[in-house]
């Protein structure tokens, strides 16, 4: 499959790259997503000061916004990141931490989607509270799981022309043409907090490096790959998280391709 052979490709271009990932993120994981991106292989850049954004989002391959731990003063330099990525052409990805949760949430997302983000990265309750208009969750928890879901990424990555990935059991990642299902992973990994946080900031160093599609994918197949590796030798959530960051590190092409579940389709 052409599809699994680029992604596995994905990896080894990271490793030999080293991406500069700008982050704007939420105060709750700053330091487990700047781990797992040294881990992956890129190089973090955690930064939300107004007085930087348009020359940090210059600087930097690609633009992580999560607006999970969201404040006005944030809000305001996420907007601003976001138009200057948009202006300059620089790839970005959106996480809309709880976007049901809140209508300042909610209306923050939206403002946020008007910049093109070439990613969108959510639970199934957040993507259908930033397209749809409907919640499905509490706060960041997804209560929702089925076909229907897919059918609005489907639709919803055709109308903003990005890419939607969906973070669960099954992650699902579509460019509104192809939908890619993976089911890596482990239960435990939803006991520890920022597990989607830090595939969204995966995403953003493979945006680095690749078109969204394939740096979506991948991102969440090194994920979800590596949690359930770290799985075998954890005891709980806290040693899982440590044990994530060890596989991401030590993740090569060939153990991707060994333990990767994935499959492709495509729609009209």
């Amino acid at each position: 499959m052409l599809l699994k052979k680029n992604l596995l490709n994905s990896l080894a271009k990271l490793h030999q790259t080293t991406p500069l990932v700008h982050n704007i993120t939420n105060s709750v994981v700053m330091n487990n997503t700047a781990n797992a991106l040294l881990a992956i292989g890129a190089s973090p850049i955690m930064s939300d000061a107004a007085e930087e954004i348009s020359s940090m989002t210059g600087i930097t391959n690609s633009l992580v916004i999560n607006i999970g731990t969201l404040t006005g003063r944030t809000t305001m330099t996420m907007n601003d990141a976001a138009n200057h990525a948009k202006a300059i052409g620089k790839p970005w990805i959106l996480d809309p931490v709880g976007a049901g949760a809140t209508q300042f949430r909610l209306d923050t997302a939206k403002q946020l989607l008007e910049y093109n983000p070439s990613v969108v990265r959510g639970n199934a309750s957040e993507i259908l509270a930033l397209f749809v208009g409907e919640s499905g969750g509490r706060g960041v928890d997804s209560l929702t799981e089925s076909q229907a879901i897919i059918e609005e990424a489907v639709n919803a990555a055709r109308q903003h022309n990005t890419v939607i990935a969906i973070t669960g059991a099954t992650d699902i990642i579509t460019d509104g043409r192809q939908v890619i299902s993976l089911s890596n992973g482990h239960p435990m990994m939803a006991r520890v907090t920022g597990t989607g946080c830090t595939s969204s900031a995966l995403v953003g160093a493979f945006l680095g490096v690749e078109d969204p599609l394939l740096a979506a994918a991948t991102a969440l197949a090194c994920l979800g790959v590596a949690g359930e590796l770290a799985s075998n030798t954890s005891r709980g959530p806290g040693s899982l998280q440590l044990n994530i960051l060890d596989e991401l590190y030590n993740l090569t092409p060939e153990t991707l391709d060994q333990h990767l579940r994935m499959d492709v389709s495509q729609w009209d």
